[in-house]
């Protein structure tokens, strides 16, 4: 009998222990987190729209669609709330964005999303497009935020052509600046696409991909508008002269190029430049073999905003609101090797759900002191927990009913809000407004700080150490 020595055994195991840790590796999936910047519930042709959407439409074909998806109705609070697990209300976040003169950003000291996937293996992660969580301070920047790459812009609306902000270039590529010249759906596409592309398919990743499509300014590409009848003798709506952005520094060359006949019209081509983005993401991931191990999670930030074109019908109100036209968002979730395709969900979920359903996916124990819920069982048509989710204000939502300032919707029955039952269920609004004054003590809300009047951005949004 041959005896091994304990060198051998040694060697034997620590190779073993190599093999499990590869194997276990390749189990954890690569993830795609796509969040679309004030795009309305009726914008994809799934809802009824005119825009046509075939690769949205084919990850919700192919896919979990959640019906009842809840977000803040500002763009900053929901990015918080989604990399964090937790209502932007705790760091002053809820009625406000980090807008170009405000100070402050998420908070450091707290672990977000990319921070808790290299907790997990994931060494690729990279973020692409609008941060729109903190630009005056260098300790605010997405790499200083566990990201390993960033590509995009730090404020919201940027141009899409000159990608200026308040007169300077907010183009980065790390913490340096970009002078990459283009369309900037097609930059932010383009670059997930060439990340994607040069990822070793033994480790996985995450792509937080942050379109700022299509939100204001409205600029889309001549071949997109042409889809939706552009005629470039016919006449241009004023709306897209100066509206929403009055005063801002260097207008004569902001938001003026790639505008449509109308209004609609462009905000179409907007959406459509990013769903084509989308396509190619996902042909990429097919013929690179990870399809079936990769997880793709879309959503809107908020609903859209009439004003810029973005439709909600049939839900009621809009961007900045707690109606369900700004609080319930698009979302629906591709997992071929976990979620049964054409899978629809009317349970209760929220833009806080996505911290700890990735953190429970990736197989890390489920983190303390978050405002979200693990929601896995959704993606397997199992039950949740009953639950409320806070709106911000006066709003909250249940399974059953939604009350938003003193009025009370059965809202399971009553998407559009149109019937208020408050007076017939004075029981029901006793409740829910205990809940809503609990909320506002835990969750105070606030304003963030801002730079005095007359300031102006650093050069080329560097920003400062």
């Amino acid at each position: 009998m041959i005896k091994k020595s304990p060198l051998i055994v040694v060697l034997f195991l620590l190779f073993s222990l190599n093999i499990y840790c590869q194997i276990d590796q390749l189990k954890k999936p690569n993830i795609i987190l796509i969040v679309a910047d004030d795009l309305g519930w009726n914008d994809v042709s799934f809802n009824g729209s005119e825009i046509s959407t075939p690769s949205i439409d084919s990850l919700k074909l192919q896919g979990l669609s959640l019906k009842r998806f809840y977000v803040s109705p500002k763009c900053s609070p929901t990015r918080a709330g989604l990399l964090t697990g937790i209502y932007p209300d705790r760091f002053n976040l809820r009625g406000y964005v980090y807008s170009t003169r405000y100070k402050g950003g998420v908070p450091t000291d707290l672990i977000i999303l990319p921070e808790m996937l290299k907790k997990a293996g994931y060494n690729d992660l990279a973020a692409f497009g609008k941060w729109h969580l903190g630009h005056s301070n260098h300790k605010y920047h997405p790499i200083s935020q566990g990201f390993t790459s960033f590509y995009g812009h730090y404020n919201g609306a940027i141009d899409y052509y000159s990608h200026l902000r308040d007169g300077e270039l907010d183009w980065h590529k790390d913490y340096k600046t970009s002078y990459d010249v283009g369309y900037s759906t097609d930059l932010i596409g383009s670059e997930v696409v060439r990340f994607i592309s040069n990822t070793d398919e033994s480790n996985p990743f995450f792509a937080y991909v942050a379109f700022n499509a299509p939100h204001s300014p409205m600029q889309a590409k001549l071949e997109e508008l042409e889809k939706y009848n552009y005629d470039p003798k016919g006449e241009e709506e004023e709306y897209l002269i100066v509206e929403g952005h009055k005063g801002e520094i260097g207008m004569d060359v902001y938001g003026l190029k790639g505008r449509g006949n109308n209004l609609r019209q462009t905000y179409s081509a907007m959406v459509s430049s990013m769903d084509s983005w989308i396509g190619k993401i996902m042909d990429l991931i097919r013929l690179k073999g990870i399809e079936n191990n990769t997880i793709i999670w879309f959503l809107s930030d908020n609903g859209g905003i009439s004003k810029y074109g973005g439709n909600n019908f049939p839900l009621r109100g809009g961007k900045h609101t707690q109606w369900e036209g700004g609080v319930r968002a698009i979302s629906v979730v591709k997992w071929p090797e976990k979620i049964k395709p054409g899978t629809e969900s009317n349970q209760l979920t929220s833009y806080i759900d996505i911290f700890p359903t990735l953190e429970n996916i990736v197989g890390l124990p489920a983190s303390k002191g978050i405002d979200g819920i693990n929601i896995i069982d959704v993606f397997i048509n199992k039950t949740l927990p009953l639950r409320h989710i806070y709106l911000g204000k006066d709003a909250i939502v249940s399974k059953v009913w939604k009350m938003n300032q003193g009025e009370l919707f059965k809202i399971e029955d009553d998407i559009s809000e149109r019937n208020d039952l408050s007076f017939e269920n004075p029981s029901v609004v006793k409740k829910l407004t205990k809940l809503i004054n609990h909320y506002k003590e835990m969750l105070p809300g606030g304003k963030p700080p801002t730079h005095p009047i007359g300031w102006r951005p650093p050069k080329n949004w560097k920003m400062p150490k």
